[in-house]
């Protein structure tokens, strides 16, 4: 009688903290970063904090793409990559109309 060999213990390998913690860190492109540089916007802790509790939201609700509004300010996230694709102010908001969109969330 033959015996069948054992099963290979086929489950990835768990993530490692810094793996974990990348993934759910959020990040701002170069476009982005110069947006906000360019425009005076000076993100804190807790507006930091606010964005991506904001990308969280959207990311449960299966969105790709969406616009975070915020007091004056306005952000493109691409959700999937956790990743700032740029930002604008008050005065850049005015007048603008937002595409390739498919979501929107609102901080107060």
């Amino acid at each position: 009688m033959q015996r069948k060999p054992a099963a290979m213990n086929t489950a990835a390998p768990e993530a490692s903290f810094e793996q974990v913690l990348q993934n759910n860190m959020l990040k701002f492109s170069n476009h982005a970063a110069k947006r906000l540089e360019q425009r005076g916007i000076e993100l804190g802790d807790r507006q930091l904090d606010q964005i991506s509790s904001a990308v969280d939201k959207a990311a449960a609700k299966g969105s790709k793409e969406s616009l975070i509004l915020m007091k004056d300010m306005a952000l493109i996230v691409s959700v999937p990559n956790r990743t700032v694709v740029t930002a604008l102010d008050g005065n850049a908001m005015k007048d603008n109309v937002f595409t390739q969109i498919d979501s929107a969330v609102i901080i107060s």
